[in-house]
């Protein structure tokens, strides 16, 4: 079923706005210089509405690698060297400078990405925030101190772990870059960052914010390119001992399986089915917001997106109706339009992937909303809001993640087999539950296994908590001093405070 809201333009031959200073060319950043590949090699930029290339980047390769890797370990013994304070002055200069080019980056990323602008502007102001909350907590941060009576005393060193490897996803890519890349340059790590080659037109602008901040020469560098060819380099390279990434669970075990050959520490933000338990007696209203605003914000593109809503059956009926009113009422539109709240997926590949799990869903549920191009925008990768009502356990839609904006709702008769169907997926992300019993709020929080769980609330977060997923949805835990964990090691330094007794072995007298 396909509409056409009368709010918005039925002209089908919408084009996307051009921003302002538009790059025809996005090359490597390494060693402080922007530098084409060492072969020479690039691949097509294009954007979402019009699917056409609008640049060239460098395609990286094992030598832009291992010249951007040189560099960092270059830089490394400097910057580590720095004190936390120093260090946290030049993490403020760089939220400054995303700041100072909020418009621009918005701009940037809502072309490139297909996310709404409205929804791009707040992707900015959150990048900015990771920056001064990181100087923040590493300043803040202590190191630890034991003592064993009046004999020993034990104090912890917490040093950066050296050359970092970020690999970041194609959904909100600058904010996610900046949720990786403050963390480890508070910590004093240099590092490495390889973009999402469908997305790498905001991560364009970071060479001359750092530029701005000062930060100096090879402790940031960044390398285009495709994930089985760059980013692959980067895993297997034997002097980037820790590798951060954000992104699909089979990539995720990949990136493990390479890292082992090295016995890498990694970290893994990886893929999410996240359910949405409604009780009969929740607040509908709210309930209603959270769903809608959880799994079509950021065009259904979030991997903790409550794309299983789990209905008490007393309830369902009227939830069922009202969703999917409420889906078909979504304005799904140009990106740069500021009423668009749905705006264009991000590649004709993942387009055609989401079309096909609406193609499945038509076998395996009920279709009450969306499921086809809306009728105004003949053209880009949009999709009218999809709902599928009375989707069993074991199909494909309530099992797989979508990543688009695409839910599938089920009824349940109580507490146990909400929290069976809750649980009964591989991932185990993000969780959300509304109830006005607090005390089954609690239960049903406790006992869902995922990493986060929010009670009567969407996905508010605060920065200070850690965040990470169970099952097939991540290993490791980001956020607050949990980043500062991953990038550093502590040492424990032992000192003897009066004579030490020992077992003499061998002594002969």
């Amino acid at each position: 079923m396909s509409t056409t809201p009368e709010h918005l333009p039925s002209t089908p031959e919408h084009l996307p706005s051009t921003p302002e200073h538009l790059p025809t060319v996005i090359p490597h950043w390494i060693g402080g210089s922007l530098v084409d590949a060492a072969d020479g090699h690039t691949f097509d930029v294009a954007d979402p509405v019009s699917n056409t290339a609008y640049a060239q980047a460098a395609r990286g390769s094992a030598a832009d690698v291992d010249r951007a890797v040189t560099a960092a370990r270059v830089a490394f013994p400097e910057w580590a060297g720095l004190s936390n304070r120093a260090r946290a002055g030049v993490l403020y200069r760089i939220a400054d400078a995303v700041e100072a080019r909020h418009d621009r980056l918005a701009a940037f990323e809502s072309y490139d990405s297909g996310l709404p602008i409205t929804q791009a502007r707040g992707q900015a102001r959150r990048a900015a925030e990771n920056f001064r909350y990181f100087a923040d907590v590493i300043v803040a941060l202590g190191e630890e101190a034991f003592r064993q009576g009046d004999d020993q005393f034990s104090y912890v060193v917490r040093t950066p772990v050296g050359v970092a490897g970020l690999i970041t996803p194609w959904n909100t890519p600058f904010m996610l870059e900046s949720w990786k890349l403050a963390p480890a340059l508070a910590s004093g790590c240099t590092l490495i960052l390889k973009p999402a080659e469908w997305t790498p037109l905001s991560a364009s602008l970071w060479p001359e914010i750092f530029e701005e901040a000062g930060v100096p020469a090879g402790v940031v560098n960044i390398v285009h390119g495709l994930g089985e060819e760059a980013g692959q380099a980067l895993v297997d390279h034997p002097d980037v001992p820790l590798i951060s990434f954000t992104g699909s669970t089979d990539t995720g075990r990949h990136i493990i399986r390479s890292s082992a050959e090295h016995l890498k520490t990694v970290s893994m933000e990886l893929g999410g089915k996240s359910p949405v338990v409604v009780f009969a007696d929740a607040d509908l209203e709210a309930a209603l917001d959270s769903v809608v605003f959880g799994v079509f914000s950021l065009n259904g593109e979030r991997c903790t997106a409550g794309s299983r809503v789990l209905v008490e059956r007393p309830l369902y009926e009227e939830f069922t109706r009202r969703l999917a009113e409420r889906a078909a009422n979504v304005r799904v539109g140009l990106p740069s339009d500021p009423a668009t709240e749905v705006g264009a997926l991000v590649h004709p590949e993942h387009y055609e992937r989401v079309l096909n799990y609406v193609e499945i869903g038509r076998k395996e549920g009920r279709l009450v909303a969306g499921g086809s191009r809306p009728d105004h925008l003949a053209d880009g990768n949009y999709l009218q809001p999809t709902v599928f009502a009375d989707v069993e356990r074991d199909a494909r839609i309530f099992q797989e993640e979508i990543f688009g904006p695409v839910v599938a709702v089920a009824p349940f008769d109580d507490e146990t087999e909400a929290v069976e169907l809750a649980n009964a997926t591989q991932f185990g992300l993000a969780a959300y539950v509304w109830t006005s019993d607090l005390k089954r709020g609690h239960r049903i929080a406790h006992a869902v296994a995922s990493g986060m769980v929010w009670i009567n609330s969407h996905n508010v977060r605060d920065l200070r908590t850690p965040f990470g997923g169970v099952k097939a949805s991540g290993v490791g835990r980001e956020g607050g001093a949990h980043s500062i964990d991953f990038y550093t090691e502590s040492k424990i330094v032992h000192v003897a405070l009066a004579e030490v007794h020992t077992p003499r072995f061998g002594a002969t007298s």
